[in-house]
């Protein structure tokens, strides 16, 4: 059956990333093919260098696609199908403020765990939003993927605020970890891999995972991670993994994974459970986010320039992201129906049998045109409801407080995060925090 061709706009244009998503759509026009590909952003200059390249890209290697950038919404949200959408509201020069911050009173300093994925949140929240109603004003049938972080509180802010919008929330975490695995367990991929995981985004527990006979890889494989975490055993390197803070990350999972060897858990369970060991590790004057500035950002700028200087790109290093290939399987499922099995962050509504309903939980979902089931995982062992219930007050709190505009709520959520050693230490941070962010939180009273 010939599938219908898609319009999708990128909504975050100017990203490092957004390049890798276009290879990985033109490289997928089998699958998911385009009639009309878009770029969004508000920063026109971003934009400009990663668009130029782009429709360069396009041109040579899918001439039949119809490529725009612009800044102007409707010219952006008008006649199309999907929203593909990884803004980072404040740049990485507010993650670099939301990273350094809180390591300066000896708190993990992350851009989505602990006191800077809350600064992050607030600041998300309203450039999420505004992409939502974008869309429903100007293509109210599209779907929007948000790839945005901090996609748990997110993800809890369009529960409440957009309740009824076709939005789904997705972080592709478990799959970079899922392609660390089958590299393990020797698989040819990870879509050989049948599992069952419940929790949090960035916050969560395999209890399962088979291969599509229904064999049981578990064993095999908490027989590596005990010994090599998510790294490929020592003597043969991970082929995945080319940087060294990810590769830490990747080697530290079998710490976390002794906390409860019943399940296997996700990387970032290390900010929580190992905080102290982050900090020591950490560089409070040289963190991720001035890594990814002096390295990612201009690289990848870089080769877009080259690229649209040569008006070629046939010897291109711009690779289809991996990340990418996520969000091309989701759109997949959504426009042909094709029952795709994959991690999405939803409301639980008794995915987790014991949680509240309106936690937004990350479980397997069946994906078809109708949009997502989850499956039930079941009742979850105390360690982890004890975990997740706490994380989730914390995301509730963040969400009161940019809705309250209340100094108090984000105060509290500081103080229940399992990263932060006290309320005391809370209030330092969220009073800095505040200074940096004041051109972007709303004024809390």
């Amino acid at each position: 059956m010939k599938k219908t061709k898609q319009s999708v706009v990128i909504a975050g244009g100017g990203s490092t990333y957004t390049a890798g998503i276009v290879m990985m759509l033109i490289e997928n026009q089998d699958k998911f093919p385009l009639r009309q590909l878009k770029f969004y952003d508000n920063n026109a200059e971003r934009q400009d260098i990663v668009a130029k390249a782009c429709e360069v890209i396009v041109k040579e290697r899918a001439p039949e696609i119809e490529f725009i950038a612009t800044t102007d919404p409707e010219v952006a949200f008008s006649d199309v199908d999907f929203v593909m959408a990884h803004i980072r509201v404040g740049g990485l020069k507010m993650r670099e403020q939301d990273e350094k911050i809180p390591l300066k009173y000896g708190v993990v300093g992350q851009e989505t765990c602990g006191p800077g994925g809350m600064a992050y949140g607030m600041r998300s929240i309203p450039g999420v939003i505004e992409l939502i109603d974008y869309m429903e004003k100007y293509s109210p049938n599209a779907w929007m993927l948000n790839y945005s972080n901090p996609a748990a509180i997110v993800a809890e802010a369009t529960r409440r605020l957009r309740p009824n919008s076709k939005i789904i929330n997705i972080c592709d975490m478990p799959v970079a970890i899922k392609k660390s695995i089958a590299n393990i367990l020797g698989l040819k991929s990870e879509h050989e891999i049948v599992d069952r995981y419940y929790g949090l985004n960035h916050f969560g527990w395999w209890t399962e995972m088979r291969d599509k006979e229904g064999n049981d890889l578990m064993p095999q494989l908490k027989e590596h991670v005990q010994k090599y975490g998510y790294a490929a055993a020592e003597e043969e390197g991970n082929p995945l993994l080319d940087e060294t803070s990810w590769m830490d990350t990747f080697q530290k999972a079998k710490d976390v994974y002794a906390v409860d060897p019943t399940t296997v858990p996700n990387t970032y369970l290390k900010y929580y459970l190992y905080s102290d060991y982050v900090v020591s590790h950490a560089n409070p004057d040289y963190t991720r986010a001035n890594e990814v500035m002096d390295h990612r950002e201009k690289n990848v700028f870089a080769e877009c320039t080259r690229v649209a200087e040569k008006q070629t790109a046939q010897d291109t290093s711009i690779e289809a992201g991996e990340h990418a290939e996520f969000i091309v399987q989701l759109a997949g499922a959504l426009a042909y129906n094709t029952h795709e099995r994959m991690l999405l962050i939803v409301k639980n509504e008794g995915a987790i049998a014991n949680l509240d309903d309106d936690a937004m939980v990350e479980v397997p979902c069946i994906v078809s045109k109708r949009g997502y089931e989850p499956l039930c995982m079941g009742k979850i062992p105390t360690f982890q409801k004890g975990m997740i219930e706490q994380q989730v007050a914390v995301e509730k709190l963040v969400v009161d407080a940019y809705l309250e505009k209340s100094y108090q709520k984000l105060w509290q959520a500081l103080s229940l995060s399992k990263t932060v050693p006290s309320a005391a230490v809370a209030k330092q941070i969220l009073d800095d925090l505040i200074v940096a962010n004041k051109d972007w939180w709303p004024e809390l009273n």
